[in-house]
């Protein structure tokens, strides 16, 4: 009896959200505020060489930044948008320059366009903002002629954008929307786009912001120009307004690489470029779709490797002094970073044990007492590593392991060897991966979060 006005609730909330986001988007004044970024919104664009001529979609074009770098190119070029207003201003931009560019009205979950009709999908850091991952995935994809491409640039956890969405997460209640910067997850991005896409590529980026302002003004920008920041200070008390502002001036002023009254950051994205598959096969079919099924468990245990690794540079990349400095427990007297540091130097040795694994070959002298006096030497070697030489190593040995698992074939995952670390059972390489280069990251994370109570 509950059930149709459970589903009435459901839908009413869900429409409340969409409006809520379109309010959020048209605040501000996104035409001024994106004029500041079209520098790497242009870097964006001639990255992905795209032909004279081609049909052009920019999903979440705001007021036409990159539209308009892309008909300036000679593509033919279409903007859609949720926030009508910046539409407006788009129209005005394009007319002003004499482009032809058709811009209207939008949702990434939803487009109003045929099956394959562009050669070219874009969205510049705006389609990752909408409340249903997948159903974005599918529609970026769809609207994309087999063959085609379809592009992202998405900010990552770990990046400065993503420690700036974290500030204001501590002063305002969760949406109840899935995290945006997971669009910055390259193992995320994957397994969204498992369908219809038939190879996709990967590249961490940087967004170079830059204002004739210091960083307490750029905070000030923010909080008037981008929408949702404006809306995010406006459903604060003053108080909390004054602590939000004075965390985020910090975090402006200890990344800025400018001296006097300008500002320069770098903040991280993960750029996506994905080429739509040539041909469609049915997800019940046998043959292709299960040898693709087959074929995409080491690169999917590869992701995972990869997204552990994110997480745990994400989190300890927004650590203070004195936290990167703290004990991670009573019993474990290492540092937080030193712990960190061990998870990212171990990364190669435990790719090692699962390729010997993987290959047959008995692993009998890595005992628990050879671990620990490794972890002695370790902690002692590294009392006070450098924060972001550790995060930097973390990175690059976690994208090597990751890289090393993904060229595992189904007959080395599933091949099972003595192994002394399981008390000498044969075990497969699949399971060491998953027991020590995948789990070890979340391991530490979670011990980690314990010890600064978060």
């Amino acid at each position: 009896m509950n059930s149709p006005v459970t589903a009435r609730q459901s839908t009413d909330d869900f429409a409340d959200l969409k409006n809520r986001l379109k309010t959020t988007w048209m605040t501000g004044d996104y035409d001024v505020f994106s004029r500041y970024m079209e520098a790497d919104a242009e870097s964006f664009f001639r990255r992905l060489d795209v032909a004279l001529g081609s049909r052009v979609l920019d999903v979440g074009c705001g007021a036409g930044q990159l539209a308009l770098i892309a008909a300036r190119h000679g593509a033919k070029v279409t903007g859609c948008d949720i926030a009508t207003n910046w539409l407006e201003k788009a129209r005005a931009r394009a007319a002003a320059e004499g482009l032809t560019i058709t811009f209207e009205e939008g949702d990434a979950e939803s487009l109003p366009y045929r099956d394959g009709e562009f050669d070219v999908v874009v969205s510049l850091i705006a389609a990752m903002f909408a409340p249903r991952p997948d159903a974005v995935a599918a529609e970026l994809t769809r609207v994309c002629r087999p063959g085609g491409t379809v592009a992202m640039a998405n900010w990552t956890s770990e990046g400065f954008v993503g420690q700036m969405f974290r500030a204001i997460a501590k002063h305002i209640a969760p949406s109840g929307m899935p995290s945006p910067v997971l669009w910055g997850d390259p193992g995320v991005v994957r397994e969204r786009f498992r369908d219809g896409i038939a190879h996709i590529e990967f590249a961490r980026q940087q967004y170079h912001f830059s204002y004739p302002f210091p960083p307490e003004a750029v905070v000030m920008f923010f909080r008037e120009k981008y929408g949702p920041m404006s809306r995010a200070f406006a459903s604060l008390a003053p108080e909390a307004q004054t602590r939000l502002h004075d965390e985020l001036t910090r975090l402006w002023s200890a990344h800025n690489m400018a001296d006097g009254d300008r500002t320069e950051v770098d903040g991280e994205y993960l750029e996506v470029i994905a080429t739509r598959s040539s041909s469609e096969v049915r997800r019940d079919s046998i043959g292709p779709r299960s040898v693709e099924r087959a074929a995409r468990r080491a690169a999917l245990l590869a992701d995972r490797i990869e997204q552990g690794a994110a997480a745990l540079a994400g989190f300890a990349a927004g650590l203070s002094r004195e936290q990167w400095a703290m004990p991670v427990s009573s019993n474990d007297r290492r540092s937080v970073g030193t712990v960190v540091h061990h998870v990212a130097s171990v990364y190669p040795i435990e790719i090692q044990l699962a390729q010997s694994v993987g290959n047959g070959t008995a692993v009998t002298d890595v005992t628990w007492n050879a671990v620990a006096q490794l972890n002695a030497k370790h902690a002692e070697e590294q009392r006070t590593p450098d924060k972001f030489a550790t995060l930097e190593l973390l990175r690059g040995n976690s994208r090597e392991a990751a890289a090393a698992v993904r060229s595992f074939t189904d007959t080395q995952l599933d091949s099972a060897a003595p192994f002394s670390l399981s008390f000498g059972a044969p075990v497969t390489a699949q399971f060491v991966i998953e027991d020590h280069a995948l789990r070890h990251s979340w391991h530490h994370l979670a011990k980690i979060k314990q010890a600064i109570g978060q």
